[in-house]
C-alpha cells in the first residue's frame, strides 16, 4: 500500500517569484524544476518539495514543513541574519529558550515564509 510509496511535500504560495527568492536565496534550497509558472520544485537534502500557486496559500494554522537540522542554534542565527522572524507559540511540555523551544532530547523553532506558511526547524531524536 502507500507505506511503500514516496511522498512529496506541497507548499501553497500566492506569488511563485517571491517564493522562489525566499526558498532559494533565504533558505538556500536548490530549484530542480518549474512547471508552467505554476509549480516550482525545490530540493532540501534528499527531499523534493513542490511549491505551487494557490489562492489558499498561508491558510494552514499548523507547521507545513519541518527541516531536520544538526545545529539548530546556528540555523536560527543564520536565518535571523537574513531577516527571518521566529514565531512564539505556547506549547505544553516545551520550555521557551529565546527563539527555541526545548524538551528532553529535542529543540524546535518556527518561522513563516512570505505567504504565512509555518515552517520549522527540528534538532533531536524524532522517535
Amino acid at each position: 500500500m502507500l507505506g511503500k510509496a514516496n511522498a512529496t511535500p506541497m507548499i501553497a504560495v500566492k506569488d511563485l517569484d517571491r517564493a522562489r527568492t525566499f526558498y532559494e536565496d533565504t533558505l538556500g534550497l536548490e530549484t530542480r524544476d518549474e512547471m508552467g509558472g505554476e509549480v516550482l520544485t525545490v530540493k532540501s537534502g534528499d527531499t523534493l518539495i513542490n511549491v505551487y500557486r494557490s489562492e489558499f496559500a498561508g491558510t494552514n494554522k499548523a507547521a507545513a514543513l519541518t527541516f531536520d537540522v544538526d545545529d539548530i542554534e546556528g540555523e536560527v542565527r543564520e536565518l535571523k541574519d537574513k531577516g527571518i522572524f521566529f514565531e512564539q507559540y505556547d506549547m505544553p511540555g516545551l520550555e521557551r529558550q529565546g527563539d527555541l523551544y526545548v524538551a528532553q532530547g529535542m529543540k524546535t523553532a518556527w518561522f513563516k515564509d512570505p505567504d504565512g506558511n509555518i515552517l520549522s526547524l527540528f534538532e533531536g531524536d524524532a522517535s
